[in-house]
């Protein structure tokens, strides 16, 4: 275990904490949730900058962060819904394009390929960190609340052109290997 497997775990640690404070009811659950949800995707930035950095790239870090990430993201979303503040059906289409990609890239590797992490993937991330931001903190966003709405449609958007991304890249390596 290296400093960005680490940090990796420690984000893994903070959804439980960040599901019960967001679906607990109490003075100032929202400013910790935000802080909470915050440190755990700030760890997902550094886990990758300081593998990258120091040459620690790991098969647990490959496997540990993408799995930490979804958790993340998921348990959000899916908190979010309960607390009535994002509707369902747009939380299953954003966790469903997780899954799948999921799946096509377990596959492409079962069959020796490796689809990394691609740019859309990424933009896509730091979208929904910043959509669920808004929407964890809306209430103090005023006159702007509607802004963490937009957000939530652009997720939506990205969610479903970086699916098609990854499809692309899926359907690439099987129409080489047939041909």
């Amino acid at each position: 275990m290296n400093l960005p497997n680490w940090l990796t775990t420690l984000r893994i640690f903070l959804v439980p904490p960040l599901v019960v404070v967001l679906l607990t009811e109490f003075e100032g659950s929202e400013p910790i949730a935000l802080a909470i949800f915050l440190l755990a995707a700030i760890t997902d930035w550094f886990d990758g900058y300081l593998a990258r950095k120091r040459n620690q790239i790991t098969l647990l870090g490959k496997f540990l962060d993408p799995i930490a990430d979804k958790l993340l993201i998921a348990s959000a979303f899916i908190s979010l819904v309960e607390m009535n503040v994002v509707p369902a059906w747009m939380v299953v289409i954003i966790i469903g394009r997780e899954i799948a990609v999921t799946g096509f890239r377990a596959i492409a590797a079962s069959h020796g390929h490796n689809i990394p992490a691609g740019l859309s993937g990424k933009i896509k991330m730091v979208i929904e960190v910043i959509t669920i931001t808004l929407l964890i903190g809306r209430k103090y966003l005023g006159p702007l609340v509607f802004l963490s709405r937009i957000a939530l449609w652009i997720t939506l958007v990205a969610a479903i052109l970086s699916a098609v991304d990854y499809y692309l890249k899926f359907g690439k390596i099987f129409l080489l290997k047939k041909t």
